[in-house]
């Protein structure tokens, strides 16, 4: 997909400067070290959501008024530092240290017993964990380690399975398990690891699953499922997985061709594509604009498999 400079534009007068940062990454390609990228990148600590969501951490590392680390949704410790790493916080900040050693060291007896017990189920938990846990810079913590060995075990032994979804594979599980496995780069990932990404990939674009939601479940397909979504927690949408995978290397995979195609049938005619935010009142306000979102998120997607002249 050629991108137009009118599209690029758009996205770079947003005031989101997280938006304007993967702007100028993703769709020019600019190198991180380009003297505009590293002051969009500056800018993301200064203004905007991230200072907003960093304002109310606590110098424990995690964030009140909350019941628990998981609640309530969407604003307590997990989640507020599941969307720091989405805006490209910087990992090396005090701050996100702290909120990430905070929650490896909430969850690290539940991640040994889990490994210990050979349980399953909540990889859309720990896909997460793992997501910000490596964006802060942790790899090689055991407490990490043991969550990419769950990971593994859940994608590899258990094919995702989830109690939450009548003891079926689960997509959404699927989908976050990789989105933390994708963090690993790819050098580093051991031969189990690529096996768990692999098998990933496999159940979810098999066929034309992808577009047509048609996983293992006892209901319909989730309404969110084929909305073009920001931000999501535990959930996965159509768009979500496309990500993961264009991440993955992974958009030449057969069962990935018809779900590209529906995202190019989405776009509008003036060039961009419509997003939704179904817990916009739920987690912290001011996240940017939904429709710059999905529409950086569409044509990081996108881009090279297309031409377009917006």
């Amino acid at each position: 997909m050629k991108v137009n400079e009118g599209f690029v534009d758009w996205l770079l007068a947003s005031p989101t400067p997280s938006i304007r940062y993967f702007t100028m990454v993703h769709l020019p390609g600019r190198e991180r070290d380009d003297a505009e990228v590293l002051a969009a990148q500056r800018e993301i600590m200064r203004q905007g959501p991230v200072p907003a969501i960093l304002q109310a951490q606590t110098e424990r590392g995690d964030w009140q008024p909350e019941h628990s680390y998981y609640t309530p949704k969407y604003t307590s410790t997990h989640w507020s530092m599941l969307l720091l790493a989405e805006l490209n916080a910087d990992g090396d900040d005090p701050r996100l240290r702290r909120g990430a050693a905070h929650m490896l060291e909430a969850t690290e007896a539940e991640a040994v017993e889990n490994v210990v017990r050979e349980a399953y189920g909540l990889s859309c938990f720990w896909g997460n964990v793992l997501r910000y846990a490596l964006h802060c810079g942790l790899a090689g913590d055991p407490r990490v380690d043991r969550i990419i060995e769950y990971l593994v075990q859940d994608a590899v032994d258990w094919q995702w399975r989830c109690k939450h979804n009548w003891d079926l594979s689960c997509a959404w599980g699927a989908a976050r398990g990789l989105f933390g496995l994708a963090s690993i780069p790819a050098e580093k990932r051991s031969s189990s690891v690529r096996e768990a990404i692999q098998k990933g990939l496999d159940f979810l674009l098999v066929g034309e699953r992808l577009v047509q939601g048609r996983f293992p479940d006892e209901g319909r397909v989730h309404k969110m499922w084929s909305r073009l979504n920001f931000p999501l927690f535990y959930q996965a949408d159509v768009l979500f997985v496309l990500r993961v995978a264009a991440e993955l290397v992974a958009l030449d995979h057969p069962g990935a061709q018809p779900a590209l195609t529906w995202l190019r049938a989405r776009r509008m005619r003036n060039g961009r594509w419509r997003g939704a935010s179904p817990y916009r009142r739920r987690t912290w306000p001011e996240l940017g604009d939904v429709n710059r979102w999905v529409s950086l998120h569409a044509a990081y997607i996108l881009r090279g498999t297309q031409d377009w002249s917006g």
